[in-house]
């Protein structure tokens, strides 16, 4: 008798069959794939281990934060970069640019491509939607841990056409053979390549792992520009069409980070794992995701105050508010290192924390950071004030010290790890430490559970 399998594959190809025949725009053969395998996938889920993009490194924890940055100011400028380009695109504006989606990331993922499966380290991003890895044959390729994929060697290889969903759902995308696209991120740092649909296998162990037929990703054969190279691509977790998210069709998904600490890994948790029992000390916080039309990829959330101690700040209640041109707003993302505060929300954060830490300040600016403070001779510990973030629904996040407070008695130094913005505010992981941060598409939520993330 023929498996369950086997008999899915012989579906399969009746259908590739009846299309060579028939000619149905409307429903993509990767999408029909996917169908087959989604019930499964949502049944078992699975879990990835993250890596840090400074795993391995001979770092302190403040020269880990300060790499961080120069990474997380890179990428707040593609996100204002995307902003821009958002505003360019309105109907009352001529001017014309290429999409730019914000890219790169902090944390590298393992998962393997093809059949016979490759094993492949990719970007994880939260703020982008393409799923892509690189592809031979390479006419500008960076250099990568692990093999270049060769399509040509994998049997569950296809082209998507240029009338599947997914082709519809890119930004930028030429017919020629199959669906062309073109994925830029802000600063001159893009993928090209073809549109294709593969195997995908998700999981650490054995028993964990999960295999997905069809799922839409960039085949690229084109691609440049700094910060990929830690891994072989990137993996869009984004609330778009192209992303793992959507493409799984999967409802819920968590990640769980660990604090700065080269030892430990985090974990990336799909499906039924997404709210996995946890070791937690605190109270789940939960608060509605918001959508913004111009940015539909980004999970924004609604920030209504902030207080320092016991001192709710008087900063004014549209500080963080998404704006109706699609600017402002604040987003929670895995890819960008420290929390970014609208400028004048920051400078009323800082000047509290001034006010109670009772150290002074220094105006060095060496260390990289907006605020930091100099410690006294031989302190071993400083009591520092509480910070709390207000999201809508009364959700009260309360941050442990080391979410935002880094010291380095060597250098004689205490740093607070937030910083300032223009328009767009960014929650950072940093500030996700050690908290299963659980999204909710299906409910429109984002909960924070306080968890022991190497326990998980």
């Amino acid at each position: 008798m023929a498996s369950s399998a086997q008999l899915s594959s012989i579906l399969f190809l009746s259908l590739l069959a009846l299309q060579s025949l028939f000619v149905i725009p409307a429903y993509s053969t990767s999408r029909r794939a996917l169908d087959d395998h989604q019930a499964t996938a949502k049944k078992t889920g699975f879990r990835v281990t993250l890596h840090h993009v400074d795993h391995g490194k001979n770092l302190t924890k403040l020269e880990r934060l300060q790499r961080g940055i120069k990474r997380g100011k890179h990428r707040l400028q593609r996100l204002n970069a995307l902003v821009l380009a958002a505003k360019s695109e309105s109907p009352s504006s001529t001017v014309v640019e290429t999409p730019v989606r914000s890219g790169n990331g902090e944390f590298l993922m393992k998962l393997s491509i093809g059949t016979p499966p490759n094993a492949f380290s990719a970007i994880l991003d939260t703020g982008s939607d393409l799923i892509w890895t690189q592809c031979l044959p390479c006419e500008t390729c960076f250099d990568q841990p692990t093999p270049i994929f060769d399509p040509k060697k994998s049997s569950s290889y296809s082209k998507l056409s240029c009338s599947s969903q997914l082709c519809a759902a890119l930004p930028q995308s030429t017919c020629s053979d199959g669906c062309e696209y073109f994925y830029a991120y802000g600063d001159y740092s893009s993928t090209q390549g073809v549109l294709a649909s593969e195997t995908f296998t998700f999981g650490d162990d054995d028993d964990d792992k999960a295999s997905v037929d069809g799922i839409g990703f960039g085949c690229g054969g084109d691609n440049e520009g700094d910060g990929f190279n830690q891994g072989a691509g990137l993996v869009g977790l984004g609330r778009g069409p192209l992303s793992l998210v959507s493409q799984l069709d999967e409802p819920k998904f968590s990640y769980c980070l660990t604090s700065m600490d080269d030892t430990k890994t985090s974990s990336l948790l799909m499906g039924s794992l997404a709210s996995v029992n946890t070791t937690s000390s605190g109270v789940k916080v939960t608060t509605p995701l918001i959508k913004n039309p111009s940015q539909p990829s980004f999970y924004y959330l609604s920030l209504e105050g902030i207080s320092v101690g016991d001192t709710l700040l008087p900063i004014e209640k549209d500080t963080f508010a998404l704006q109706e041109d699609g600017s402002g707003g604040l987003i929670i993302d895995s890819g960008t290192t420290i929390t970014y505060l609208e400028k004048k929300g920051f400078d009323a954060v800082k000047e509290e924390f001034i006010n109670q830490i009772k150290l002074s300040v220094d105006k060095s600016g060496s260390q990289g950071l907006d605020l930091c403070f100099n410690l006294p001779k031989g302190s071993t510990s400083v009591d520092v004030p509480k910070l709390a973030f207000h999201f809508k629904n009364d959700a009260v996040l309360e941050l442990p010290p080391e979410n935002y407070i880094l010291s380095d008695s060597d250098l004689g130094v205490l740093c607070f790890a937030l910083g300032a913005s223009s328009g767009m505010s960014i929650f950072g992981n940093i500030q996700q430490q050690n908290l299963l941060v659980v999204h909710d598409l299906s409910e429109g939520t984002l909960s924070f559970v306080p968890t022991q993330c190497n326990q998980l």
